[in-house]
């Protein structure tokens, strides 16, 4: 080998070097027990392509002495080697333009080393990269996998070997399985960016250690989760987070990207079933959207009792079957049994199992329907499975799904199996088939929440930030990084956030003087920078109701805290007018390690955490994000309302948490922030007392998803001299965005679209109305009407290449009425603006051929313009900015 020195190429990484390799290097120490095992992987695969090897005789792979001998420049190499060894091989890869490897042992600085070569790996510990439809196993795998549409992305080898040999036994194929090892350099976030583009893929299994990347990670698994189902497994959350805080994070980060979030082994491998065989059905009505109406069939009564336990356990609900699909059932029954849910057959009636499901599948009341099988005796059983697989091949998209519990071991394994090679989802318990069935339904509704078009309210925050700094910079002149309680709540204030009106005071005397002129009843509260939960030493005090009983109350309070608290740093007094008697709620901003800031949710009052009632969510929210994320506490049932308790004013809770977010958002310093309690009633909200701590100097937080970047707003006006409004898009104008395709002519949206679309699915309007502010830009031109509301006539878009980010693709549009006015060109350089500044440094665009006036204003900006080598009526448009 060479010297150490790194040298890097001219060439730049490419996704599909790594992911469709043309040609694969084995660089390998024959002592490293990873060697054999992928040189056997490799040769035995049927790779489409050229495999060499360096360093290891292995057969059915191309020898070479080094890097320089090669014929070509591979794609992709796999290195076997010792640490100190995989700089100079990554080194001499780089030099031949390689940029992409697979390090399945240990590298312990293989980030440092893939920065100074500038190969990208998966590693450390990678069990290696799989995609069989290219014959392609340059993998640690012990069965090679068969090509099918599952995606496995794993941290853990020991996973993915578990998941291959059910997938064999189950005949469930994968079009990827990807070992992320210790996610140094190229980790989820590229991995998930392709997966998203490849149609191969049907749905994806994740297996999440540590993310590298917070931000990347979420936007690549929203781009998956928007086209088919994610799952993913995080194995050691509550090692890692005894309090259970992370975990709880960790599945907030996934809902907001639509994946479903599982919690064992068995979860995964009963996802993995369901996603590899089973699609929702196509339409159905309201009710229909929770996707949880399970119908059951069986040929044994207690079986049947079974999985409907495991329906109302799981949080679905049993399919009400109407009296005319009821009647239909009379038929297939013994004389006397009458037909329910769920519907049992009785024994000895195998083949019409498969025919009751079938009946069942085609009932609009259903979302889907789950078969539970027993052995009987004198009962055929090979042909009621040929029975089912005949019934599955009739069911078409618009039949709910149909789930299999082919129960027993000895006859039914056989018959499980040959369901399982005919591509049914067949189980071997009621009560897997229902966990499937469940997960196909939280799937839906995870991916429909993390797609939902909020309401055009958008709440307008003219928060005094200035107040907020001044604030903060004040305790860190006083080395503090604490705040008192009076300086957070003037934190909530400055936000517009209601607190309760309150003093500070010296002393007893000046507690009972404060208490007079706020007046009564009043609280009194101990300060004291040591005492994060005042009232555990007895420092706080309710109903005082004259300044004898305050002044009174004080010198208690200071003799008893500093009895129990002699260490206590003792600053004086708040004294607050009591609030009216209110729901108590908390609301939390946290930081964790991997997801950064997080909001939290429920139970208010001093027994909040015995209560473990917290749901939670990533910053920055909306309206509409902070009312689901009410909706998912248990508190949300207390603010409905009960006996004497009037219904909590939800909106205000809502406005609180948006508020809060907005503070996450604004100063990232702030590392954690606990208003509790947060009193609401029906008139409103009001946070009584708060609690704020900042990051050590220098430190900030970083969200995990981007905030909407307000600041690119402005004004513009147009040659007739009409004002309007160019800001950055936001989800919040959804119903405009739809409002405004309607308005276009047939021909722009086929110049637009390239194809005459009528009307704007919502899952269209989803992804182009919430974009990731990183990878995206939209620009919308917005005119104010009398009534307050905005209509939108011009749209600019900028989408990064995940895979190249120096290259952008753009898209414009102007409403016919606004044409002539500059408004495109302004658009389009509103786009070159952020690009430049964000590290574009190409833009391309295609442009149908026929579409002149589209040509001849790209020209107009400097475009070149050339056919299209892969359709011969499209343009490509290029400008270096």
């Amino acid at each position: 080998m060479p010297s150490m020195i790194a040298i890097r190429g001219t060439a730049s990484f490419r996704a599909a070097a790594m992911f469709r390799p043309r040609s694969v290097v084995l660089m390998a120490d024959p002592a490293a027990p990873e060697a054999a095992i992928i040189a056997r992987n490799l040769a035995a695969g049927g790779f489409k392509g050229r495999l060499y090897a360096i360093g290891l005789p292995a057969e059915g792979l191309i020898p070479a002495a080094s890097v320089e001998a090669l014929p070509e420049a591979p794609d992709l190499a796999v290195l076997c080697l010792p640490p100190a060894l995989l700089e100079p091989a990554m080194a001499q890869l780089a030099a031949r333009g390689c940029l992409a490897a697979v390090v399945p042992g240990s590298a312990p600085d293989l980030a440092a080393i893939s920065a100074r070569t500038g190969v990208r790996a998966f590693g450390q510990g990678s069990f290696g990269l799989c995609v069989p439809s290219i014959g392609l196993n340059a993998s640690l795998a012990h069965i090679a996998p068969a090509p099918g549409k599952l995606a496995l992305v794993t941290q853990s080898s020991a996973l993915a070997r578990t998941v291959l040999d059910w997938a064999a036994a189950e005949s469930v194929g994968f079009s990827h399985v990807i070992g992320i090892g210790g996610n140094a350099t190229i980790g989820f976030a590229m991995a998930l960016d392709w997966l998203a583009r490849d149609v191969a893929t049907g749905a994806v299994l994740l297996d999440i250690r540590r993310i590298r990347n917070r931000r990347a990670f979420v936007s690549a698994a929203r781009a998956v989760a928007r086209t088919r189902p994610v799952v993913a497994i995080r194995a050691g959350g509550r090692t890692a987070d005894h309090s259970g805080i992370g975990d709880c994070v960790m599945e907030a980060a996934l809902r907001r990207a639509g994946v479903l979030r599982v919690s064992t082994l068995d979860d995964v491998l009963s996802a993995a079933e369901t996603l590899a065989r089973v699609r929702p059905r196509l339409g159905g009505g309201p009710d229909s959207a929770r996707g949880d109406r399970i119908a059951i069939v069986t040929n044994g009564i207690g079986l049947g009792q079974l999985a409907a336990d495991a329906v109302l356990s799981g949080g679905g609900r049993l399919a009400q079957l109407s009296p005319e699909a009821l009647a239909a059932f009379e038929m297939l029954l013994p004389e006397g049994w009458r037909p329910g849910n769920p519907l049992s057959l009785g024994p000895a009636t195998g083949p019409r199992i498969a025919e009751a499901a079938t009946m069942l599948a085609a009932l609009p009341e259903v979302d889907a329907v789950v078969a539970v099988h027993a052995p009987a005796p004198e009962e055929a059983g090979d042909v009621a499975a040929e029975a089912m697989i005949a019934a599955a091949r009739t069911g078409g998209q618009r039949s709910a799904p149909v789930f299999v519990a082919w129960t027993g071991q000895a006859t039914a394994g056989r018959q499980r199996q040959a369901m399982a090679q005919a591509g049914l989802a067949v189980f071997p318990t009621p009560e897997a088939a229902v966990r499937g069935a469940l997960h196909l339904a939280r799937d839906r509704r995870n991916r429909a929440a993390a797609a939902e078009l909020p309401s055009r309210e958008v709440l307008e925050l003219a928060p005094d930030r200035t107040a907020v700094r001044r604030i903060l910079e004040a305790a860190r002149a006083g080395f503090r990084r604490a705040l008192t309680e009076e300086e957070a709540l003037g934190v909530l204030a400055a936000y517009g956030l209601p607190t309760v009106p309150g003093r500070l005071a010296a002393g007893p005397q000046e507690a009972a003087d404060a208490a007079a002129m706020l007046g009564f009843p009043v609280v009194l509260k101990i300060l004291s920078p040591d005492l994060r939960h005042k009232s555990e030493v007895g420092g706080v005090a309710v109903g005082l109701s004259s300044t004898a009983a305050v002044k009174a109350e004080a010198e208690a309070m200071l003799a008893r805290v500093t009895a129990r608290r002699p260490d206590a740093r003792i600053e004086g007094f708040l004294v607050q007018r009591q609030a009216a008697r209110a729901l108590e709620l908390r609301m939390r901003l946290g930081d964790d390690p991997m997801f950064g800031p997080w909001i939290g949710f429920g139970q208010g009052g001093t027994a909040a955490d015995l209560a473990e009632d917290e749901a939670h969510d990533l910053p920055p929210l909306n309206l509409t994000l902070a009312g689901q994320l009410i909706g998912r506490s248990r508190t949300a049932r207390l603010m409905g309302g009960w006996r004497d308790h009037a219904p909590v004013n939800q909106a205000a809770v809502a406005d609180a948490l948006v508020r809060l977010s907005q503070i996450a958002v604004d100063f990232p310093e702030i590392e954690t922030l606990t208003v509790n309690p947060l009193f609401a009633d029906s008139l409103g909200v009001l946070a009584v007392d708060a609690h704020l701590t900042l990051r050590p100097e220098g430190e900030c937080g970083v969200l995990a998803i981007p905030p909407y970047p307000a600041e690119l707003a402005r004004p513009w006006r147009t040659r007739s001299g009409e004002v309007l409004e160019v800001r950055p898009i936001r989800p919040e104008d959804a119903a405009a965005h739809a409002e405004a395709f309607r308005k276009l002519d047939p021909e722009d949206v086929r110049w637009r679209f390239f194809s005459p679309l009528k009307e704007m699915a919502p899952t269209l309007v989803a992804r182009l109305t919430q974009i990731d502010y990183d990878r995206e830009i939209a620009f919308v031109a917005v005119r104010r009407a009398p009534d307050g509301g905005e209509e939108t006539v011009g749209v600019s878009r900028l989408i990064r290449d995940p895979g190249e980010p120096a290259s952008a693709e753009f898209a414009v549009i102007v409403l016919k009425a606004m044409k002539g006015q500059g408004l495109g060109r302004h658009l389009m350089e509103r786009l070159f603006e952020w690009g430049r500044a964000n590290g574009v440094r190409e833009v391309l665009g295609h442009v149908l051929a026929d579409n002149a006036p589209m040509l001849a204003f790209v020209r107009s900006l400097g475009f070149t313009l050339k056919r299209s080598a892969e359709e011969e009526e499209v343009m490509e448009a290029r400008l270096v900015l």
